[in-house]
């Protein structure tokens, strides 16, 4: 444990506990709060209450510059809102004199000994321009997370602060603890433990959505989250480290230090598993400061592409669902694509009209032509553009040798015109994705020609529509299918792309997909972990998600181990699991022993009953002081009838009593922030977190998918303080020999 002095309530960041009369210190930390809110209040007046003329701008783009003046005061204002549950502060510094003003004005309650700052979430002024807090993600607030004995960086005392977690009599959270580090001249020791605030922090009761992590980011954390924007990273992290956290910060911090350049580049915008994962992780950028970042699933992302699609029913089989998810469909797209754009025997000669006059460009050259575009065309559809002004330009040579003086416009109007027409239209005839894709999969023999035998037989009837649609016009897609339009559209023709994305649980997507967001972006951050692999085109390598993302010669693979949230038995016991899952994984470690965390019981019967799960419940509540969520996961097709049985006389009166109302994720709208007991179906639980778990039935949870063994990984690991495993079937045999 770092060497620290706290006052009294240190440990325990509550209002009530807190005596300012007996310690000076912290009403006058109180006291620098209030002045944080008052200024922050009055830099949000500047920005709302400030009069401005309607036009700020004249001329010809007056309108849009006006307009464009309006969203930025607005989005200006929404970023300077006081949020009365988040702290304006959470840290301050006290450095060697001149060791930050070169850099930030001399902050209040500085003095010839010290120099002071405070971090925060935003940053902070007073109306003369004196800094009250400086945003976390400014280069010198660096040394509040990495400072040390070892490498102090000119830092004398680390201060942390604890407040109470709702909001007080003044209508924000209370300052209600302070803790002190001392970082120069201390004993240099082995972090073997955290600070009692960052402790009390992270084991906080978890409900509702996700929290920021910005006050206990750990060192190796905060290199992942400033790594260069040029830079693409690639986090291997075990359930607990922190990914998805790191990679909501990392989007935070970019936004703050290339804000310009992104806008500039397509923006920025995170990718999630699912919708449920979205609303767990949707308040933590606007906790921050960032409102506007656009957080989707993959399925939302592509079908921005695809908006007047016909989308049939997601039931594909899985062999089905693999194949058009595999990377050798990259190949097969492109063979199908260009097999259209040939160069046969039947090459006529150009012969254009102009008036009395005929210009003609005999079969040779149209053919040496035709060639030399196939040898260096890049894109389809760029390709036959390309074709028609080479064939417009030859004839521009002949009327030029008759003396005539044609100009761009005669070349344009050439490349239009219906000989250089019948000509594309013979040897590069224009297709689009559907097109190009309804003859995949509806075409035994064209199939069977673009898969250049890459494809066994078996892989292209499993391609194949069983009964093939009329028309392309009338044909319905799946969402694979999506996907594979998509690359076919990308060899159309380049589309736009965005600054960067950050991809989590990236090790579920197929290779198509991680091309798809690839083509999408100029750099990305990776987040995933390989053990919690559970589609079933999953992958077993980083190496090679980062090929299909075309981003492993720039990339930096770095793996998480250490755990900050899930105790030590949880994930020791989940760790079971890893040889049969991943063995070159290194096993996780936690820095957390909480007592009595895991319980795995087996249940009399021939099933885990309402009861046997009413118990467990009850039991973890009461743990945990009755505050906090619990979630009870089961398999898809049995969480249902827990939820009813649940939500049933008398187990819903006796859940009631402590506060337990019963919700379900999927069927219950906002579960996850309304209800603290949440019925999770098996398939959603990843990225979740709650502070107790209910796991029932895990050979259900295995039996149900050909990775369900990966999905129990994922089951197991979503528990932050209790994990009660209740089992009427005998548990997976790599799970053998836990202590109950």
């Amino acid at each position: 444990m770092p060497s620290a002095q706290s006052n009294a309530a240190a440990d325990l960041p509550n209002e009530a506990a807190i005596d300012t009369g007996a310690d000076p210190e912290l009403a006058v930390e109180r006291a620098h709060l209030g002045a944080a809110h008052a200024a922050l209040e009055l830099m949000h007046a500047e920005v709302v209450e400030t009069d401005t003329p309607a036009i700020v701008y004249a001329g010809a783009d007056s309108y849009w510059d006006n307009k464009f003046y309006q969203w930025s005061r607005e989005l200006r204002a929404e970023i300077l809102l006081d949020q009365p549950k988040i702290p304006l502060f959470f840290g301050r510094l006290d450095c060697e004199p001149g060791a930050v003003f070169d850099r930030v004005e001399r902050g209040p309650g500085s003095s010839g000994a010290v120099d002071r700052i405070y971090i925060g979430r935003r940053h902070i002024r007073e109306p003369d321009g004196t800094p009250l807090v400086i945003d976390w993600r400014a280069p010198v607030a660096v040394p509040f997370y990495r400072a040390g004995p070892a490498d102090p960086q000119r830092v004398l005392v680390r201060r942390r602060h604890g407040f109470s977690h709702e909001p007080g009599p003044r209508g924000y959270v209370e300052l209600t603890a302070y803790e002190d580090e001392p970082v120069s001249g201390g004993p240099v020791a082995p972090a073997e433990g955290f600070s009692n605030l960052v402790t009390a922090e992270i084991e906080r009761p978890r409900s509702g959505p996700m929290r920021d992590i910005v006050a206990t980011i750990q060192p190796d954390q905060d290199v992942l989250v400033r790594a260069p924007l040029d830079t693409t990273i690639c986090v291997q992290g075990a359930p607990g480290t922190g990914k998805t956290a790191v990679g909501l910060h990392r989007i935070a911090y970019l936004l703050y230090a290339e804000r310009t350049r992104l806008a500039r580049d397509g923006g920025i915008a995170i990718i999630g598993p699912n919708r449920s994962f979205l609303q767990y992780i949707r308040h933590v950028l606007p906790a921050l400061g960032e409102v506007f970042v656009q957080q989707l699933t993959f399925p939302d992302l592509i079908r921005r592409y695809f908006p007047d699609h016909a989308m049939a029913a997601d039931d594909e089989p899985t062999a089905t669902v693999t194949v058009k998810g595999d990377a050798r469909m990259a190949e097969v797209a492109r063979r199908a694509l260009w097999s259209g754009a040939r160069l046969g025997d039947d090459v006529e000669a150009l012969v254009y009209s102009q008036g009395a006059s005929r210009f003609r460009v005999p079969d040779y050259e149209v053919r040496e032509i035709v060639a030399g575009v196939l040898e260096t065309a890049t894109r389809y559809a760029a390709g036959r553009t390309t074709l028609a002004q080479r064939l417009a330009h030859a004839v521009l040579i002949r009327m030029e040798q008759r003396g005539g003086t044609p100009d761009d416009r005669t070349q344009n109007a050439v490349a239009r015109s219906a000989p250089v027409r019948r000509i594309l239209d013979r040897v590069w005839p224009q297709r689009t994705p559907e097109q190009v894709l309804y003859r995949l999969l509806s075409d035994a023999d064209f199939l069977a020609e673009a898969t250049g035998g890459e494809l066994t037989p078996e892989e292209q009837k499993a391609l194949r529509w069983p009964k093939p649609y009329r028309s392309v016009k009338s044909a319905r897609w799946s969402e694979a299918d999506l996907v594979l339009l998509d690359e076919l559209g990308d060899l159309l023709e380049r589309g736009p792309r965005r600054g960067h994305l950050v991809v989590d649980e990236a090790q579920d997507l197929s290779a198509m997909q991680l091309r798809a967001l690839g083509r999408r972006c100029r750099t990305a951050t990776v987040l995933g972990d390989l053990a919690q692999a559970t589609t079933p085109y999953a992958t077993t390598s980083w190496q090679a998600v980062l090929d299909q993302l075309g981003a492993s010669e720039s990339a930096e693979l770095v793996e998480l181990t250490r755990g900050f949230r899930v105790p030590a038995a949880i994930i020791e016991y989940a760790a079971r699991l890893l040889p049969a899952l991943q063995p070159d994984l290194a096993e996780p470690v936690s820095l957390r022993r909480a007592e009595g965390a895991l319980a795995v019981m087996a249940v009399d019967g021939h099933e885990v009953t309402a009861d046997h799960i009413l118990q467990a419940c009850l039991r973890i509540d009461e743990q945990g002081g009755r505050a906090g969520s619990i979630g009870i996961i089961a398999a898809d097709t049995e969480i249902a009838r827990v939820f009813d049985v649940l939500s049933a006389e008398p187990v819903r009166s006796r859940l009631d009593r402590a506060g337990l109302v019963p919700g379900m994720l999927g069927r219950t709208e906002n579960a996850l922030e309304h209800f603290r007991l949440v019925c999770v179906p098996a398939s959603l639980a990843k990225g979740l977190e709650f502070d107790g778990v209910v796991a029932v039935e895990p050979a259900h949870i295995v039996d149900a998918e050909p990775r369900g063994l990966n999905r129990l990984y994922v089951v197991l690991t979503r528990a932050v303080s209790a994990l009660t495993v209740l089992h009427a079937l005998p548990l997976p045999a790599e799970l053998l020999n836990a202590t109950a």
